[in-house]
């Protein structure tokens, strides 16, 4: 008699320790997952057409929220932020000023300073000529791609740098268009 009823407590015993290891894994997991992604990476959906042709409606992206915590982004760097008029909503842009930059757009080219920014990822696009602006210190001047179809720093102003969630690095979706962005 007396084995059978070691027996049941083992089992029981066997229960109790698998519901904890259980309950002990996902709390190490969830762990991970708000430490990946409020410090590491974000995904993101693209829902408009702003960014196009590099990003399309649909695509999805994995943000480094790690990029920028030794440096600034640089020219070109395609980031999301929170929208400044709305810091519920994130964004997706391209940087094309920092602060302390004039910007102007002539005759559907930018101006950096006076000098003509190379811009190899627009298709031959017209838009309406702006500027020039002063770009405040701290702050980013950042447009859409697709100039046509994006609401911007043209529209809304300046990103302050504090708003800069990360850098857009990679494409995960769809599978036909996974790969670096550039």
């Amino acid at each position: 008699m007396k084995v059978k009823a070691v027996e049941r407590e083992n089992k029981t015993n066997q229960g109790a320790f698998t519901l904890r290891e259980l309950l002990q894994s996902l709390l190490v997991a969830l762990f991970l997952v708000v430490i990946i992604k409020t410090f590491i990476v974000q995904l993101f959906w693209i829902p408009s057409r702003s960014m196009e042709p590099i990003l399309l409606i649909n695509d999805r992206i994995i943000v480094t929220k790690f990029s920028y915590w030794y440096e600034e982004p640089q020219r070109g760097d395609i980031i999301v932020f929170r929208f400044p008029k709305d810091t519920s909503k994130h964004l997706v842009k391209r940087v094309i000023g920092m602060g302390g930059e004039i910007i102007s757009i002539r005759n559907n080219q930018v101006y950096i300073n006076g000098k003509l920014l190379d811009e190899p990822y627009i298709n031959n696009e017209k838009y309406q000529d702006f500027g020039p602006v002063v770009v405040p210190d701290g702050h980013y001047f950042v447009l859409g791609d697709n100039r046509d179809s994006s609401e911007d720093s043209r529209s809304w102003g300046y990103v302050p740098a504090r708003l800069v969630v990360g850098k857009a690095q990679y494409r995960y979706w769809p599978l036909s268009r996974v790969g670096k962005i550039y």
